[in-house]
C-alpha cells in the first residue's frame, strides 16, 4: 500500500491511479443556484360604492288665474230675457312638478396589470476548496498549475 494511499483516504471523489506513487485531490466550490417564484403578495379589488346626495333645484312653473273685470254698459238694452240658465266655464291650469330619475353613465374605471422589473441585491457566502501542500522534512516539490475545463 502507498503511502498517497493512506493519506488521501478511500474517498470516491479523490481519484487513484492504479501508479501507487501518484494520487489526484479533488477540490470542490460552491456555486449559486437562483430560481425565482411567483408568490401572492396581495389583491386589488374594485367595487362600487353608493353615495346619496341631496340636490335641490329651482323649476319655473306656470299657473293660470282667472281675472274678474266689471263694467258698466250704461244700460243698453237687450232682447235677452233675464234667466239662471246662462254661464261661462273657463278651465283654470297650472304646470305641476313630476320628478323621476334616470341612469347615465357617468365614467369608467378600468384596471390592468403590469410588470416593474426592479434589481434584488442578494449577499452570499460561498465556499470553495484549496490544496494545501505541507512539506515535512526537505521534499522537493515541483507546484504547477493547469486550468482544465
Amino acid at each position: 500500500m502507498s503511502i498517497l494511499n493512506g493519506l488521501l483516504g478511500n474517498n470516491d471523489d479523490n481519484k487513484r491511479d492504479t501508479d501507487e506513487d501518484e494520487a489526484k485531490l479533488r477540490l470542490r466550490k460552491e456555486e449559486l443556484d437562483i430560481t425565482k417564484n411567483k408568490v401572492q403578495k396581495g389583491e386589488v379589488e374594485l367595487s362600487k360604492e353608493i353615495i346619496e346626495e341631496k340636490k335641490s333645484v329651482d323649476v319655473p312653473v306656470t299657473r293660470e288665474e282667472v281675472v274678474i273685470e266689471r263694467r258698466n254698459l250704461d244700460n243698453e238694452a237687450s232682447d235677452s230675457p233675464i234667466t239662471d240658465e246662462e254661464s261661462i266655464k273657463i278651465p283654470v291650469s297650472e304646470e305641476k312638478v313630476d320628478v323621476n330619475k334616470h341612469t347615465v353613465v357617468s365614467g369608467e374605471v378600468s384596471a390592468h396589470k403590469r410588470a416593474i422589473e426592479n434589481t434584488e441585491h442578494i449577499d452570499e457566502t460561498l465556499k470553495r476548496e484549496e490544496a494545501k501542500v505541507n512539506k515535512i522534512g526537505d521534499p522537493n516539490v515541483v507546484d504547477s498549475t493547469s486550468n482544465q475545463s
